[in-house]
């Protein structure tokens, strides 16, 4: 016999939590469908981990005493994984009991529309819903490289959850999950060697890649940008090392390789019966959806790592709400035009809108103010260096673009996510008061700066 919903959720990692918790808010009755943990990457091998061993990182960095054993016990105790080989996501699934959400272990196939049967252990459950949103999530690409098969690896799971060290390791990928664990293992004394095939963090402001790249490089990490790897040598006998060979023909040596080389769901949606409701999906990394909507069909939402928007637990969470309110009606579209991006490095980087280049590519009449934060009074203060730039419209009078690499990057950015948002003036940017020193009152002078040049 079938169960009936207003909602099947399908995985529920942080934006099926999202989608989840905001129907029940509304009142919508919800299935929420996990085949691993609930709670998702973010939970137990991403975001809380890794700040947890960053936290540690830093403190040591510092001079404190916090040696690895104290590092990995807090971040075993932060994914509920106390005396236990496996995290217990139990206190999730508590939780969604006690909101009214309806927790159903297993994996997920869709038969029809409104259709989803799950394999439990206790055999199929069918459930009905008006609505299907898919929330399956990613995992880690492997790329197509001689020798790495044989050779192992490792990708962001074994990453954060690692509890012995090794003594070296070559991560491959300079991303944000890439750079933030080759910091934390240099900082606890591992031999870290770090690949890019471009700059550290590629997508970001070239001053704050450069600040980040030289970060790590004072933290120890043997950086290696525009270095691409070509093949692997696995180790020869017990205790030796891989042999990463690279296109220039240098090498790097590691007991192991990590890879952090981008993210993939298809393995999930290519078992997820698509077909079922009539979406043709074609083999490749992502689930194509309606960026307005999240719509990939009648009834069918998209939201999360899986639609490949950016990869972060705040724009899930937003996409789980925002396709919920859009199938129960509710007059909105989906706006990432302000959604912001951090790095949580020591420094760590921040970013919000469009970089320069991008504004022009739109064809708007932009340009860049920049400030360095090492000759402001916060700078000063705290011994940081960095930057603040803004990426002005001149035209409209607006800022579409914001880019910190310094101390609290990721809290002084979210004044120009609100700015951005709400196509705020300038001038009335320029009149707000800033406290004194930080770096938000950094990027409040560059307002003013842009308020005086636009007159």
């Amino acid at each position: 016999m079938s169960e009936r919903f207003d909602f099947v959720v399908i995985g529920a990692g942080a934006s099926g939590e999202a989608a989840a918790s905001y129907a029940r808010a509304r009142g919508a009755t919800v299935a929420l469908v996990e085949r691993d943990l609930f709670g998702g990457t973010c939970a137990f091998w991403g975001c809380m981990p890794s700040k947890t061993l960053l936290h540690a990182a830093e403190i040591r960095a510092c001079g404190g005493d916090y040696p690895w054993e104290k590092a990995s016990a807090r971040r075993d105790y932060m994914i509920v994984r106390e005396g236990r080989d496996y995290p217990d996501d139990s206190g999730h699934v508590k939780g969604y009991k006690a909101a009214g959400t309806v927790p159903v272990r297993g994996s997920a196939k869709i038969a029809g529309p409104g259709k989803v049967v799950v394999r439990t252990d206790d055999g199929a459950r069918e459930l009905e819903a008006r609505d299907i949103v898919i929330a399956v999530g990613s995992i880690g690409k492997v790329p197509k490289l001689e020798g790495l098969a044989e050779a192992g690896f490792w990708t962001n799971r074994e990453g954060t959850s690692l509890r012995e060290l090794p003594k070296s390791i070559a991560i491959l990928g300079a991303g944000p999950s890439g750079t933030e664990l080759a910091q934390v293992y240099a900082r606890f004394g591992v031999r870290t060697t770090l690949v890019s095939p471009r700059q550290v963090n590629p997508t970001d402001h070239p001053r704050s890649s450069a600040l980040l790249a030289k970060a790590l490089r004072a933290s120890g990490v043997d950086v290696r940008e525009n270095a691409r790897a070509q093949r692997v040598r696995p180790r020869a006998g017990k205790g030796g090392e891989h042999v990463v060979e690279l296109a220039d023909g240098s090498t790097v040596e590691a007991a192991v390789i990590e890879l952090n080389v981008g993210r993939t769901a298809a393995p999930a949606l290519s078992s997820l019966g698509l077909e079922a409701v009539g979406i043709v999906y074609d083999g490749g990394d992502i689930l194509k959806v309606d960026d307005n909507t999240l719509r990939a069909a009648d009834h069918v939402y998209g939201i999360g790592d899986c639609v490949g928007h950016e990869l972060s637990t705040h724009l899930g969470h937003y996409e789980g709400e925002t396709a919920v309110k859009i199938a129960l009606g509710d007059n909105i579209r989906a706006d990432f035009s302000a959604t912001p991006r951090a790095v949580y490095t020591d420094p760590e980087t921040a970013a919000v809108g469009l970089l320069l280049d991008q504004a022009k590519e739109r064809g708007l009449e932009a340009y860049e103010e920049t400030a360095n934060i090492a000759t402001s009074a916060k700078g000063y203060v705290s011994e940081s260096e960095g930057h603040v730039s803004v990426v002005i419209d001149r035209k409209n009078k607006i800022v579409v673009g914001a880019f910190i690499g310094g101390p609290a990057a990721s809290e002084a950015i979210h004044e120009a996510v609100l700015a951005i948002k709400l196509k705020t003036p300038i001038a009335v940017l320029a009149e707000t008061i800033h406290a004194f020193p930080t770096v938000a009152r950094v990027m409040g002078g560059l307002f003013a700066k842009a308020a005086l040049a636009l007159r």
